[in-house]
């Protein structure tokens, strides 16, 4: 049986149980005198509780399956292994368990030992059939579950709150499976970030000036210790997102306001969905833009004035970065300024104050919370941006506040020490990962000011 089948089969499967409960509450209502209690809950809830009782398991038991199914095959497979090839083998179990694995016994190399291929035919039979055993087993467990839901509906039985008990706790997974990935993730960049330190010390890393990871392979090549030092990375990275910044947030809230207050509703129609399709153009299309258009075009530019722009330079790269956000500002800080009550607004003008008036000093305040969100989530946005980096602003790391030269971002190093074959107990890749924290923590700082601000404004408007 294979997956798509189990799968139809499951589904018809639940549309019966969901039909039978329901049919069953139906008929249990349908049987008592007029003064008689009925079920106290309505018989839809009876058929969700049943459907739920068996697609609950049925899911549960699949997870498990996927997530331990290679090894349970290793397990079986280590056991049919025979001693003789066992001990023929030169290296580690576990090598030949991957060499049995990777040996196809329908193109057999010559050659090749008659126990692998056997082993082989034993492992790709047992891989194919266990899915057809497992699904079936599944199948019985969850209709097993779902009659005795079923066998359940009676009177007493308040199914209502068994579904509504169901879904709250589908909620609290959700919540914890993202809980549980969060801490993971950052657990995972402190501990190759903790053997990075242990290479490179922390303060040398933290404030060094000069960042050249490039280590060599052998102990007789030149240069064999790199240069760590992160401040001419995150110089880079302030640059761009000020640049980007300078010229997202102006445009974008500038535009808000106008789409929301100002702009008729036929012109809102047009401008608000081609401002969004800014949002919808890759990154790479706005990496050759900045590359082939906007860099050259500024250093022409300045040619005539009579100074000097590089062609990789932060304030192209940090200006198509800045076209890019300005949907991201746009559309979440005019939705916030429509979400500000009309009461407001007529309390202003009822004062004697003009449109302009009332939008600066009533109406941006009141819906400040939620522009700083907008903003924040653009800086994210431009923080984690690598594409327009590596094509218009360069890839080597260069300590200056001159947004007309070459800079480099965390997230482009990132990249650039990971890509390729890389040794994971040297310090240029572990570098990645102390540059990830870094930035995560930097982040999470600029998170909590942030609320800070949102708090202490929602409390004066809401």
């Amino acid at each position: 049986m294979g997956f798509w089948s189990f799968f139809t089969l499951l589904c018809l499967i639940g549309f019966y149980v969901n039909w039978y409960g329901t049919t069953k509450a139906l008929r249990l209502n349908a049987n008592i005198s007029e003064e008689g209690s009925k079920l106290p809950s309505l018989p839809s809830y009876y058929g969700t509780h049943s459907f739920l009782w068996l697609i609950i398991p049925v899911i549960t038991l699949l997870i498990f399956w996927f997530f331990f199914k290679p090894f349970i095959m290793d397990l079986f497979l280590s056991k049919y292994i025979s001693s003789k090839l066992d001990s023929s083998f030169t290296g580690d179990p576990s090598m030949l368990i991957d060499t049995v694995k990777a040996t196809n016994p329908e193109k057999v190399f010559p050659g090749t030992n008659p126990l692998i291929v056997e082993s082989a035919k034993y492992y790709k039979q047992l891989y194919l059939s266990s899915d057809s055993y497992v699904f079936i087993s599944i199948l019985i467990l969850g209709l097993i579950f779902s009659f005795t839901s079923i066998k359940k509906i009676s009177f007493s039985f308040q199914a209502r709150q068994a579904v509504e008990q169901s879904n709250v706790n589908l909620l609290i997974i959700c919540s914890v499976i993202a809980i549980i990935t969060t801490v993971g993730i950052v657990f995972s960049l402190i501990f190759e970030a903790v053997r990075f330190f242990e290479k490179i010390p922390f303060f040398d890393f933290l404030f060094g000036l000069v960042w050249s990871p490039q280590t060599a392979i052998r102990e007789d090549q030149i240069a064999s210790q790199g240069a760590f030092g992160a401040i001419p990375i995150f110089t880079g990275t302030l640059l761009i997102t000020l640049v980007a910044m300078f010229v997202a947030i102006p445009v974008g809230l500038l535009s808000a306001i106008y789409l929301s207050d100002y702009a008729r509703p036929s012109v809102r129609k047009v401008l608000k969905p081609l401002l969004e399709i800014l949002a919808g153009i890759p990154t790479v299309v706005y990496g050759f833009f900045a590359a082939i258009t906007v860099g050259p075009f500024l250093k022409d530019f300045a040619q005539h004035f009579g100074f000097s722009v590089a062609s990789e330079s932060a304030l192209a790269a940090g200006g198509v970065m800045g076209i890019m956000i300005i949907p991201f500002i746009s559309s979440l800080s005019d939705d916030v300024i429509n979400a500000v009550p009309m009461s407001l607004r007529d309390g202003s003008y009822a004062m004697g104050a003009t449109k302009s008036e009332t939008i600066k000093k009533v109406v941006l305040p009141a819906a400040l919370p939620g522009i700083v969100g907008a903003i924040l989530l653009a800086v994210s946005r431009a923080i984690g941006e690598t594409m327009i980096v590596v094509m218009a602003a360069g890839v080597a790391a260069n300590l200056t506040a001159n947004p007309f030269e070459s800079v480099t971002t965390v997230t482009v190093q990132i990249v650039t020490l990971l890509v390729g074959d890389q040794e994971f107990d040297s310090a240029k890749t572990l570098a990645a990962f102390a540059l990830g924290i870094t930035l995560f923590f930097i982040t999470l700082l600029l998170n909590l000011w942030a609320l800070k601000i949102v708090r202490k404004y929602r409390e004066v408007y809401d």
